[in-house]
């Protein structure tokens, strides 16, 4: 973990190029030390269907929840939080000047008692930094 769930409005795809948006949260999530970056997944799933405010067909929405395991206090929580926020936000300066958008984030912490993992990437990546 961390594991960053992306879902948008299918009207932004002609606005934003989501594989920039993944790179740009996983990037961030790398640069708060506070992730393991062998757990660091980011996933973005576009919404056909989806109805905003009033139903006009111009309104956009990205909503990121944030999945992490226990173990970390709530100031490291937030300030690992508020820089991901702040690059994500920054980078869709653009579509809040040209379109009404909608941008939320909230994280959720797992309970180590009901979530299974098998990961071989951080081992991976352990003998790359051994080796060069």
């Amino acid at each position: 973990m961390p594991h960053f769930t992306i879902e948008y409005s299918a009207n932004l795809d002609a606005i934003i190029d989501m594989a920039a948006v993944c790179e740009i949260v996983r990037k961030a999530a790398a640069e708060t030390g506070v992730f393991p970056v062998g757990g660091i997944r980011v996933r973005a799933i576009r919404c056909e269907h989806y109805a905003i405010a009033d139903g006009r067909k111009d309104y956009g929405f990205l909503s990121m929840l944030l999945r992490i395991g226990e173990g970390r206090d709530l100031p490291t929580r937030k300030a690992a939080g508020e820089h991901v926020f702040r690059a994500l936000s920054g980078h869709l300066d653009p579509v809040f000047a040209a379109s009404k958008f909608a941008l939320s984030f909230d994280m959720q912490i797992n309970d180590k008692e009901t979530s299974w993992k098998r990961n071989n990437i951080h081992d991976a990546l352990k003998v790359e930094a051994a080796h060069g």
